[in-house]
């Protein structure tokens, strides 16, 4: 058996927005975006420099249908750039970019196949005696098992199976083309390409089964290193590494507020924690949730001052890196003792606000006054979990406590 190399990748979801970024940060949003793009130039210059045999690609080449043309342009420019390195591509459509979904086209160039929709496909490349095996989404919802009508392996030849699949369920990924790790071995293939799940992970070794995640983290939810897979095949040995592509970060860091803490002295403790982020970066920009925990006797002023307190978080981690950019601020900081009832009896409205837990009746009404909100906000930015950045209780709570602090100010 011939010896031979190729490049894994899937869920490049090229042109994806970042609405929610761009509701808090402009700059930002187009930052990412641009990431996007850039990781995927990436990959490619790594496919050329690593002289790879053929590229794969396991669904979401883009993230929805294109608003114009620019970004199928950008994909045709990359996939020109290895076939002209003589690497041939073969794409599978996953959810985002199924056939109903994306309406407009681009010419590709001729190293680029891509796998039908309607029923399995095979692609052989003779000289290495290599076959893909691969069916693609013809709607962005696929509920049915897709791997058990893949075809029969070819004899004597290497084995790969190309397929987009949530498995048998990866949260909070949702299951599409489901199946078992016991279907895919069925088919008798020596390694499968999965896409979808957008965590790098080895689901199995024998054969080998990967999922390598997302090329580019896209919200919170996606942190850490991205990329793809290199796969090395000698003598029917399977071996694999990553190839890390990403452009910008994600990251999350909790600090804990002690009951004196004040706004200076809470930068000061955000400033000695954010030295334990800056290694992660790896040279990359960062877009860092910072959650403040604990007690504080001023916690009532940290939400009086929400935006200038913001505002002074972003400076200080400014002062730590330029590139760490803060994508939330949440303060889960609680009062040191417990003055709400008080400030709620100064107001005249004891027994008209909770201080521990909302009663669900007015839980369920917020929840309904905020779907509304997001159903009018333009551009779908409303369409993600939380529309308003948060969920109903944690808004009302910032909601009592900004109507307390005030009633409580000298």
């Amino acid at each position: 058996m011939t010896s031979f190399r190729f490049v894994h990748a899937a869920d490049l979801h090229l042109g994806s927005p970042f609405q929610g970024l761009a509701m808090k940060d402009a700059a930002m949003a187009d930052l990412f975006i641009e990431a996007s793009r850039k990781a995927f130039s990436a990959l490619v210059d790594q496919a050329v420099e690593r002289k790879v045999d053929f590229f794969i690609v396991a669904g979401d080449v883009y993230d929805g249908d294109w608003k114009d043309n620019k970004i199928g342009l950008f994909f045709n420019r990359e996939v020109a750039r290895l076939e002209r390195a003589g690497i041939p591509v073969f794409l599978l459509k996953g959810n985002h970019d199924a056939e109903s979904v994306i309406t407009k086209t681009i010419t590709l160039p001729k190293n680029v196949s891509e796998f039908p929709v309607g029923k399995p496909g095979t692609f052989r490349l003779d000289h290495l005696k290599v076959a893909l095996h691969g069916q693609g989404f013809a709607e962005r919802s696929a509920t049915e098992n897709l791997a058990l009508g893949y075809p029969k392996p070819e004899a004597g030849w290497f084995n790969i199976g190309v397929l987009h699949t949530s498995l048998t369920g990866r949260e909070p990924h949702a299951p599409y083309a489901p199946c078992s790790v016991e279907d895919l071995r069925s088919r008798g293939y020596d390694y499968w390409a999965l896409g979808h799940v957008h965590d790098f992970e080895i689901v199995a070794e024998d054969p080998l089964v990967v999922f390598p995640g997302n090329l580019q983290g896209r919200s919170i939810r996606e942190q850490g290193a991205k990329g793809a897979v290199l796969v090395s095949v000698e003598d029917g040995r399977v071996t694999h590494e990553r190839i890390i592509a990403d452009s910008a970060r994600f990251a999350e860091l909790a600090v804990a507020v002690e009951p004196e803490d004040d706004i200076p002295a809470v930068l000061r403790r955000v400033e000695g924690a954010l030295e334990t982020v800056t290694a992660g970066m790896e040279g990359r920009p960062l877009a860092l949730r910072i959650r403040l925990h604990g007690k504080s006797r001023f916690s009532r002023e940290f939400t009086a001052r929400a935006e200038d307190f913001r505002d002074e978080v972003q400076a200080a981690c400014h002062r730590c890196h330029e590139d760490i950019w803060l994508e939330k601020l949440e303060v889960r900081v609680e009062p040191e003792t417990a003055g709400g009832g008080a400030a709620a009896d100064a107001l005249g409205l004891e027994g008209l606000i909770p201080m521990d837990a909302f009663p669900p009746e007015l839980l369920a009404d917020a929840d309904a006054r905020i779907a509304e909100i997001a159903a009018r906000l333009p551009g779908g930015i409303g369409a993600g979990d939380l529309a308003l950045g948060d969920d109903a209780e944690a808004l009302l709570a910032e909601a009592r406590d900004l109507l307390l602090s005030r009633a409580t100010r000298t």
